[in-house]
């Protein structure tokens, strides 16, 4: 068997759902039906329980009396008002549980009352259960409120969203893009950058993003559309409703080289309903228990995968996500290489040229915006340090020369940490190696160019601006008060409209990004 290919079932659950009416929703079904499921299929299963779900409703019983040994209960630190006001705080939600960043989340709080609400959620769980949950998750959540959790509590695992722009008025956008990292201590969002400075505890990014469409999926001016392995999502979109989709999501999340793991988030929550979620649910445990017995992918627990996790990387290791095929059938191929350093992603274009369509910068010096402050506003923004940024630019990329062609060879070399890729074109040969520092390209002629073409008031937008520094060779980028470079160690770069050109040395070119 395979033993870095990871599937963890997750369903989290809630007592309260006031975006229905009262009786319109059955909140328990949902666990009863996935519980059904997990036995049936024998598949361990993570379930994590919001504060609300603890102390009301049927479901601590339910799982006291029918959850199997393999499984295991956690946390979900979204945050209620039972717990608040448990802990000696008032409440200033629309409702018992309330998705506004400046209530539903730790950042809405300070440091000391993030504390006394983990403090009570801990001891009504201990109290509960009889012994300290090893996970938890939530979709966002601070660097303090997680060191505090695993300092004082033993929390080992857990588990945050997905990359998303503005969903549910939340956005996290540039970080290690999928699998497990260890966060550092003054950004939960983002790998630490040494030892020293983690948090020991593995993050899994949730939901199974589309690794070729969900990047751009936007309808613009009206949010970000979602295509992950989440059952309630299917059509023309995609998504976990979508066998075919599945299928494909599966196959391509496996394929090699991904490095030190491919990880995929399956499960529900709750509070979508049974109606919505039952049919995808019931086609993908079937198929995950089928890919098990085959040796494909392993299912295990949020705990038991972050054991696995600090047993064998004592830092955030190299992990890829690579795509040849394209549901769609629209040419597109793509590879996401993530680092404790950053992160690319090369991407095949619809008329088959490639672009480097991402690329981010992880710095330890860049704190998470609410490690001390108080979030005051409905929705928030943790980001990273983008040297390219094609979705929130746009259009915006580094385009390779050469005209259509496709990937060709692609390899892990032994070091664990670098990739080399092959893109076949009209010109010939282009290699490109992808390392922690940044990336190399060996072109089949002399003095071939890269093009950095980019929107500069929608970089301005988001808060970045780059200048030229001619007398370093390198561009200069300001994002959110950080400055930090992209250079060129071989090669030159040439302003021109719009952006600007990276001309190789010879056939060389090796571009990295650093803090200024």
């Amino acid at each position: 068997m395979n033993n870095n290919n990871i599937v963890n079932i997750i369903n989290f659950i809630r007592a309260v759902e006031p975006r229905f009416a009262p009786g319109e929703i059955d909140l328990f079904e949902p666990m009863r039906e996935q519980m059904a499921l997990a036995k049936k299929h024998h598949l361990p299963t993570t379930w994590l329980l919001q504060y609300d779900a603890l102390v009301e409703g049927p479901f601590v019983d339910f799982l006291k009396r029918e959850m199997p040994e393999t499984h295991e209960i956690g946390i979900w630190f979204e945050v209620v008002q039972q717990n608040v006001e448990a802990a000696g705080i008032p409440w200033h939600g629309r409702w018992s549980w309330d998705w506004h960043t400046d209530v539903g989340f730790s950042v809405g709080y300070s440091p000391r009352e993030r504390e006394k609400i983990a403090d009570c959620f801990i001891a009504k769980f201990e109290e509960t259960f009889g012994f300290r949950p090893k996970s938890m998750g939530s979709w966002l959540f601070d660097a303090h409120l997680l060191g505090y959790l695993h300092d004082r509590y033993g929390i080992e695992s857990a588990c945050n969203c997905k990359d998303q722009y503005g969903t549910d008025g939340y956005t996290l956008w540039g970080g290690y893009w999928a699998n497990g990292y260890y966060p550092a201590r003054n950004n939960a969002y983002l790998p630490a950058q040494s030892e020293a400075n983690r948090i020991p505890v593995p993050v899994f990014r949730m939901l199974g993003s589309d690794p070729l469409y969900q990047y751009d999926a936007v309808d613009r001016g009206n949010g970000q559309i979602v295509i992950t392995l989440e059952p309630i999502y299917a059509g023309a979109d995609g998504g976990g409703g979508d066998p075919a989709w599945c299928e494909w999501f599966f196959r391509e999340n496996v394929r090699e080289p991904h490095f030190a793991m491919s990880y995929a988030q399956a499960g529900q929550e709750n509070a979508f309903g049974w109606p919505k979620m039952g049919a995808g649910l019931r086609y993908q445990y079937a198929m995950l228990e089928r890919l098990r017995d085959e040796g494909v992918l392993r299912v295990e627990t949020l705990h038991e995968t972050g054991a696995w996790f600090r047993k064998n990387f004592s830092v955030t290791p190299v992990s890829a996500v690579v795509t040849r095929e394209d549901w769609r059938n629209e040419n597109h191929q793509g590879v996401w290489y993530l680092s404790q350093r950053g992160r690319i992603n090369l991407f095949r274009t619809e008329t088959r040229e490639l672009v480097i369509r991402d690329w981010q910068l992880f710095s330890d010096d860049y704190p998470e915006p609410f490690l001390r402050d108080v979030c005051t506003t409905s929705s928030c923004t943790f980001d990273a340090l983008p040297l390219v940024d094609g979705m929130l630019w746009h259009p915006a990329s580094i385009a390779f020369p050469g005209g259509p062609g496709e990937l060709g060879q692609i390899r892990a070399l032994p070091d664990q940490k670098t990739m080399e890729i092959e893109w076949l074109c009209a010109d010939g040969t282009i290699a490109v190696t992808l390392t922690p520092e940044g990336i190399s390209v060996e072109f089949p002629r002399p003095g071939m160019t890269l093009h950095f073409r980019y929107d500069a008031e929608a970089a301005a937008r988001h808060h970045t601006t780059i200048g030229f520094d001619s007398s370093t060779t390198s561009l200069q980028f300001s994002h959110n008060a950080a400055r930090y470079r992209l250079n060129a160690v071989t090669g030159q770069i040439v302003p021109v409209d719009g952006g600007w050109d990276f001309t190789a040395s010879g056939t060389t070119l090796h571009l990295t990004g650093t803090l200024a």
